[in-house]
């Protein structure tokens, strides 16, 4: 098993490129390379569904981005201990119909001696805006290193 620094114990300077990695990872869209983060048995919690291992995951997340269509995220750091971390984010993105989205969410992560996530535990609701309204517009992919993040956006 590979290990996915930063490792705990984090610090906040460590806590905050583990968010930003992950915040990185996500943006990819890409199930598979998403669940190399987790552990092999990861357990989560996301809305009212449960998932268990990689497998899961990938399956979990591939049904997810063929619904959430130009998906874009930013996630910042809330809190952190020696192996925890509570994140808060924001994603963009539209249904089939073209109905855009942001989803406001809080994720609670507990990660492994190796820096895989063990657990995580998200809770995430959904606010139709219009396209107008959007407040994300990098191309799709990591989201630019100057781009403002949550705080700076009010959000």
């Amino acid at each position: 098993m590979s290990k996915r620094p930063p490792l705990p114990p984090f610090t906040e300077q460590s806590a905050v490129e583990k968010v930003r990695l992950a915040e990185d990872g996500w943006n990819t869209r890409d199930p598979e390379r998403v669940a190399l983060a987790y552990t092999v048995d990861s357990r989560w919690r996301n809305r009212a569904e449960f998932a268990t291992g990689r497998e899961q995951i990938v399956a979990f997340l591939t049904r997810k981005w063929a619904r959430e269509h130009e998906y874009r995220l930013v996630k910042e750091l809330w809190a952190y201990g020696e192996r925890r971390i509570a994140v808060r984010f924001a994603y963009e993105w539209h249904d089939d119909s073209g109905q855009w989205y942001r989803s406001y969410g809080n994720e609670n992560w507990e990660f492994d001696d190796d820096g895989l996530m063990r657990e995580r535990h998200a809770s995430i609701n959904d606010l139709p805006i219009a396209e107008t309204d959007r407040r994300y517009h990098w191309p799709l992919g990591r989201r630019p290193d100057g781009h403002p993040g949550l705080s700076e956006l009010g959000l």
